[in-house]
């Protein structure tokens, strides 16, 4: 048996930016690399299990060394931290280590922070009985690659990668083949998409490294027309293939380069003053954030476009953090560029830890590349665990106990059509940023009362983004401009609602007609297949608003307990967990 555990994250990275950047805004603190920590579990070439660290320990984005998830994976198969046979670290900084000498600040940020010192010390930490030379660093984009590659189910493809930064890129363009991925081309950190597109997101009011799907949300608000010029400064997009971004250059002494200072002033000089994260949203900001996602998709067309051309390939696979840009996937796959467009459905850096495993795994030859299923690859909790939790609220709720799943999901359908705001917990949580059926929160996307009332009331979060649809794939043509049976069972890329029934469904259209569309087939996901079933019987439609279980500032709900809190909480009608109905006492 071969078991392999990849990793994600850099425990000490915010620490050294706050002992090193003192006193700045406290937002300042995540222009750093290292979040999204996360671990997942390849045994004999399969993932076994995949869950981030903020799951655990409630921060979200955490950027802590993953014990809990690694604690978990490993449960959940079975093993002891002596059966595991590596730990695979989706980082490696070892062949820049001269250029962090450079300066004293650099060289520390190397050693505290990015060297494979740093990491050893913090498995070492944690599980000391573990040998050290078993650690093994994999540079980020091949572990980005190999995440994407490797679930894709294809034997050829073009591989891209795009995010904020590796090591020192943060675009990387490959040639997945025969279980090879040979780099064909490498975008500098100097020219980030992904670092462009959080510098603006901050600049509008929001955080770094954190926002950015709010401002594609805004931006089908405003007039891309208004700061096209603007843009088109920003972003060169260059015959070869790559792009370049002139103002991220702007940054020439250690603290300009850390915090983007002379980008954030020719940010406020060249395309509007600076908005405070309480000051009103303006229609200029709308036409910032909408002239910033028509460029997004400009330079990825024309990034993708070209390398596909070039090699001849008709297929893509996609991770990184710009890949989980909903909008930008769907231009890619409307336009007609590649037959078949595939994202890795945490292209975050969460993901980064499954390449990474992943990469080693094939290395020995281990990796079946199949199609990565609906990854519910969380964990689930025991009924005694629920029935414990339902016990210590006793006084707090009154709770149905109901005979089947089947009567669970009629049950819950007829409470969604009366208008209802369900909370839907059941079996194990999904890995990635996407609740997709097992920690969601539904409700009837008819109700064109629903959008405002679970912002408001539940989510807690800024009026203008939108919610989801999830649908059952026999009816993703009947409501959705796709063909018949299309399978897009992630929610990682939007498609246009058919035109006659955007009135129809007012709380999951958007502004401009899209929706970030989930299909749900029985054999991914029965449970929540029947409950879309069990809605059309009442309804006539086989759809519902599927937004994540959790509200604003807090990561989606793991136990049974954080479930029950979250309901009590918020404005949400009623739990279903498992085959329980909870409701307030």
């Amino acid at each position: 048996m071969s078991a392999i555990l990849g990793v994600s994250g850099l425990a000490e990275s915010v620490r050294f930016k706050r002992e090193h950047w003192p006193g700045l805004e406290e937002r300042d603190y995540r222009i750093s690399q290292g979040f999204d920590a996360a671990a997942a579990l390849v045994v004999d070439g399969v993932v076994v299990a995949a869950a981030a660290e903020e799951r655990f320990n409630r921060r979200k984005q955490s950027g802590d060394f993953p014990v809990e998830a690694i604690e978990y994976c490993i449960g959940q198969a079975g093993l002891s931290m002596a059966d595991v046979d590596e730990i695979a670290h989706c980082f490696d900084y070892a062949p820049f280590g001269e250029i962090f000498s450079l300066d004293s600040t650099s060289a520390k940020l190397y050693e505290e922070v990015f060297s494979r010192e740093a990491l050893v010390a913090q498995v070492r930490r944690h599980f000391p009985k573990f040998n050290p030379e078993r650690v093994h660093s994999v540079s980020h984009h091949l572990s980005h690659a190999a995440s994407a590659y490797f679930t894709s189910g294809w034997d050829e493809c073009l591989v891209v990668v795009l995010d904020a930064m590796g090591e020192t890129q943060s675009g990387s363009i490959f040639r997945g083949t025969g279980g090879n991925l040979e780099k064909l081309r490498e975008i500098s950190a100097n020219d980030s998409l992904g670092i462009l597109y959080s510098l603006v997101t901050y600049h509008l009011g929001f955080d770094f490294n954190s926002d950015e799907y709010k401002i594609m949300g805004l931006a089908p608000y405003g007039d891309p027309r208004q700061f096209e010029g603007a843009f088109q400064q920003m972003i060169e997009c260059r015959p070869d293939g790559t792009v370049r971004i002139p103002i991220l250059r702007l940054n020439r002494t250690r603290d300009e380069r850390e915090n983007y200072l002379q980008t954030r002033d020719w940010l406020s000089r060249n395309l509007l003053p600076r908005r405070e994260p309480d000051a009103e949203i303006t229609q200029a900001h709308r036409d910032v954030a909408a002239a910033l996602q028509a460029a997004l998709n400009r330079a990825i067309l024309h990034i993708c476009g070209h390398f596909g051309a070039t090699m001849g390939l008709r297929k893509i696979a996609m991770a990184g953090g710009v890949a989980l840009n909903c909008s930008a996937n769907g231009k890619l796959t409307r336009s007609g560029l590649f037959d078949e467009v595939y994202v890795q459905p945490a292209a975050g850096d969460d993901g980064a830890a499954l390449g990474a495993a992943l990469h080693r795994a094939s290395l020995n030859g281990e990796v079946i590349n199949q199609r990565f299923p609906v990854p519910f690859l969380g964990p689930s909790h025991p009924a005694s665990e629920v029935d414990a939790a339902l016990k210590d609220f006793g006084d707090a709720i009154r709770v149905t106990s109901l005979g089947s799943t089947e009567e669970t999901c009629v049950r819950a359908a007829r409470m969604i059509h009366e208008g209802k705001v369900v909370a839907w917990y059941r079996g194990p949580m999904e890995f990635g940023p996407r609740a997709l059926g097992n920690r969601s929160i539904l409700a009837d996307p008819s109700n064109p009362e629903m959008r405002d009332r679970v912002n408001a009331m539940v989510k807690k979060r800024e009026a203008f983004r939108p919610f989801a649809p999830a649908v059952t794939i026999e009816e993703i043509h009947r409501w959705f401009d796709v063909p018949p049976m299309r399978s897009l069972p992630y929610m990682i890329a939007t498609v246009n609602v058919r035109e006659e029934y955007r009135a129809m469904l007012p709380a999951i259209t958007h502004v401009d007609g899209t929706a970030r569309v989930q299909t749900v087939e029985a054999r991914d996901n029965p449970a929540f297949h029947a409950l879309l079933k069990a809605l059309g019987q009442v309804s006539g439609r086989e759809i519902v608003l599927n937004t994540s279980f959790n509200v604003k500032g807090q990561p989606i709900v793991n136990t049974p307990r954080e479930a029950i809190e979250t309901f009590l909480g918020t404005g949400i009608d009623c739990l279903f967990i498992e085959n329980n109905l909870v409701s307030r006492a």
